[in-house]
């Protein structure tokens, strides 16, 4: 009889296709496991032409990376760095198979962690575009938010990109972060936010 796998991780041989770049047409599997559910191809489309021009050379992170999509789309389209932040160690393993059959290894950091313990981490630097794309109806967008604004982990004038479930208000954004685009699709609402440019006056 056939060893069960455990309820909610299986290989059911999901697959999410990297839309343009360098990798354009690639598929990266990934497992089922709770809360697990990449942006769609359209999302991602929209969120890419947003960031167009900004992806070039910047460092990324990629928090709750899930599938890796997202930060593995900007290495495609010619991120310097992302750095991949999943807690789920099963997760974990399937996006560093991922990274490795793409040779992506010299450009992508992977951290086994929960995301908010994460962004309390002394030395993980500051990045020029973040990607949040919690599981939804745990009220993860914001807390990431405050952290990243409390700690300058995001650079002056550097990009976020919000996902939550529809049917939520607008992001509540710290004090002189801007919403730059938004839109909806589906089950989900997202943006595209602006960090403030601090300067050095504080």
């Amino acid at each position: 009889m056939p060893r069960r796998q455990p309820k909610n991780k299986k290989h059911t041989g999901n697959q999410v296709r990297i839309i343009a770049g360098d990798w354009r047409g690639r598929k990266i599997g990934f497992p089922d496991a709770r809360g697990l559910r990449p942006s769609p191809d359209r999302v991602r489309e929209t969120l890419f032409n947003w960031l167009q021009g900004y992806v070039p050379g910047a460092r990324c992170l990629d928090l709750f990376a899930g599938s890796g999509v997202l930060g593995l789309e900007a290495l495609s389209r010619g991120a310097r760095e992302v750095v991949f932040v999943e807690k789920d160690p099963y997760v974990v393993k399937s996006l560093q198979s991922g990274i490795h059959e793409l040779n992506a290894g010299d450009r992508a950091g992977l951290v086994n962690n929960d995301a908010l313990v994460y962004l309390g981490t002394p030395g993980c630097g500051t990045f020029d575009i973040v990607f949040i794309d919690p599981p939804y109806k745990q009220g993860l967008v914001m807390e990431c938010v405050r952290r990243l604004d409390k700690n300058r982990l995001v650079e002056d004038r550097g990009l976020l990109y919000l996902e939550q479930e529809s049917g939520l208000e607008a992001p509540d954004l710290p004090e002189n972060w801007v919403v730059l685009k938004s839109r909806q699709a589906g089950q989900a609402s997202y943006c595209l936010a602006q960090a403030p440019d601090r300067g050095t006056d504080e």
